[in-house]
């Protein structure tokens, strides 16, 4: 398979018109980069063969990433395939308030942890955090979804705390593993069609 037909059945699966270009794939089929298969087998690897991770919960986590990227290219695939997979507005609607709150969070606590001052960890943070008291996507899956999206913004206090809290929650570390290593694919292919 050429690597051009490879771009081609990678917008295929996220559902995106063919004809639509986008330079860092171009330059990938230009350049004859293998990566872009990786990508491709790496991107379907993480999203539907996960014993651990439902789909259902692999497009929503795809989701949260693609919206914490800013990337509404993959936001509007991982909606639809979210929905296809039984996804409620409702829980779509979390999602993208969940990746909002992490922004937000993500900085405060990165902020502080670089600061090494503890005044700054001693101050109240002062935000409204109410969408995690009771998340529509239940309180496991929210949390799973708060380290994933944390891990990708690197803030190592948040990811040790919702890491923490999944496990409190019983969740085995293959399926933190697998939603990080979802996260992860999805933001190397935020950069590869944006």
């Amino acid at each position: 398979m050429s690597l051009q037909e490879t771009k081609t059945d990678l917008l295929k699966d996220l559902k995106i018109d063919e004809a639509r270009r986008f330079n860092s794939l171009e330059a990938m089929v230009t350049g004859d980069t293998r990566y872009l298969r990786d990508l491709r087998i790496n991107l379907k690897n993480t999203l539907t063969s996960s014993e651990n991770i439902s789909l259902k919960e692999a497009y929503l986590l795809a989701l949260a990433v693609a919206s914490n990227e800013k990337n509404e290219i993959l936001v509007c695939s991982f909606t639809d395939y979210a929905k296809e997979n039984g996804a409620t507005e409702g829980e779509i609607a979390e999602i993208h308030a969940c990746a909002s709150m992490l922004s937000i969070n993500n900085v405060l606590y990165r902020f502080r942890h670089f600061a090494k001052e503890e005044a700054y960890n001693n101050m109240p943070a002062g935000i409204k955090m109410n969408v995690m008291m009771n998340p529509v996507l239940g309180r496991e899956f929210f949390e799973l979804v708060s380290l994933a999206v944390s891990a990708v913004n690197g803030c190592e206090t948040c990811v040790s705390s919702h890491e923490a809290s999944v496990r409190k929650l019983g969740t085995s570390q293959a399926r933190v593993f697998d939603a990080i290593r979802l996260a992860s694919v999805v933001r190397g292919l935020s950069v590869a069609v944006h």
